[in-house]
């Protein structure tokens, strides 16, 4: 072994070894400590605490939304109103609260508690809507998902007309959305729960090993007698209250609900983290904890193009090539398959 070593030559069972580490966790933990180690080399800022924070904070927002976004691609769908979702959590929450706390001013906890609800309940309704409809009438995830996203950005413009939305409890601002707990901000306690919890669906309930199946093959899993449209509605379902729960955080941070929030770059975002965290376009394959990396990736290009100033419109620009590059690999790895 040392001969080999000193010649510059792995023997073939470490190199088969190797290439086996690399196809279970992918090219995207090799990416994250390059990059990080790049930037901690040459942009000294962005290990300031300051920052670090920031980059965990937008993360757990983009961690919520590819979590949902995941579980519908690997059913073989997508959903391209998260975006949209998020706006109108947020514009309804707020408005929510501000009207019931004028009625209820001593009950604050109940005030945070309906306004989250109904929030979050606009979510599970589009999702709903959205399952339903590719289930049952089977009409494209792609036109459905476009309706429902017009639909939502449409209702939390009608009931904003553009402005945000203020009075919401300071409690719910302050002590919740821009509060640290243990030096972390709390999005980060919020995102690691909900990412435990689809975790445990994947790996050991039902209802994550029917969405592989119906992934994997929707005809196969209904010979098996599988419920495909129970678990479809599902899917999206959770999608959506997903969407709403990034919604609610978003809005909690800001301090007011807006029409604007989330908005396409949220929903071209959740796409890219799960895609290039390896959630096949086809369906079937898909791990929430890489999903996970995927926007922890995500975060740190958008945060370190920020640090060097650059303009928002190429940050954009950037994104867009990065899903057009996740998605070209994903096919060649197809087809590279298929000729073996």
């Amino acid at each position: 072994m040392s001969n080999n070593i000193a010649s510059g030559h792995l023997p073939q069972k470490e190199v088969n070894h190797l290439v086996r580490v690399i196809s279970t966790m992918g090219l995207l933990p090799i990416l994250l400590v390059i990059i990080v180690a790049a930037l901690s080399i040459f942009e000294p800022r962005f290990l300031g605490i300051f920052n670090i924070l920031n980059v965990l904070r937008e993360t757990s927002f983009l961690a919520i939304l590819a979590a949902g976004q995941m579980l519908v691609l690997i059913v073989g769908g997508f959903d391209l109103s998260v975006g949209a979702v998020v706006a109108l959590s947020s514009t309804v929450m707020a408005t929510v609260m501000a009207n019931m706390l004028g009625i209820m001013p001593d009950d604050v906890g109940l005030v945070i508690f309906i306004g989250v609800a109904a929030g979050i309940g606009c979510g599970v309704v589009v999702g709903l809507v959205n399952g339903l409809c590719v289930a049952y009438l089977r009409v494209s995830p792609f036109m459905v998902t476009l309706g429902t996203l017009s639909i939502a950005s449409g209702v939390a413009l009608l009931l904003t007309n553009g402005i945000p939305v203020y009075g919401m409890p300071k409690v719910f601002v302050n002590g919740f959305g821009r509060a640290l707990w243990l030096g972390l901000p709390t999005t980060v306690y919020v995102a690691l729960t909900l990412v435990i919890i689809v975790w445990i669906i994947q790996r050991f309930t039902v209802l994550g090993r029917y969405i592989y199946a119906i992934g994997g093959n929707l005809q196969a899993s209904q010979v098996s007698g599988v419920s495909t449209k129970r678990y479809l509605i599902t899917a999206y379902t959770m999608c959506g209250a997903l969407a709403a729960i990034t919604g609610v955080l978003l809005t909690a941070r800001v301090g007011s609900g807006q029409a604007t929030l989330g908005g396409d770059i949220m929903m071209l975002q959740s796409i890219a983290a799960a895609v290039i965290a390896g959630v096949s376009l086809r369906g079937g394959i898909g791990r929430v904890e890489l999903v996970t990396l995927g926007a922890l990736f995500l975060s740190i290009v958008t945060n370190s193009m920020n640090l060097v100033r650059i303009d928002s419109k190429i940050q954009t620009i950037v994104l867009g090539v990065i899903v057009i590059f996740a998605v070209a690999l994903e096919e060649y790895g197809n087809r590279r398959k298929i000729r073996e």
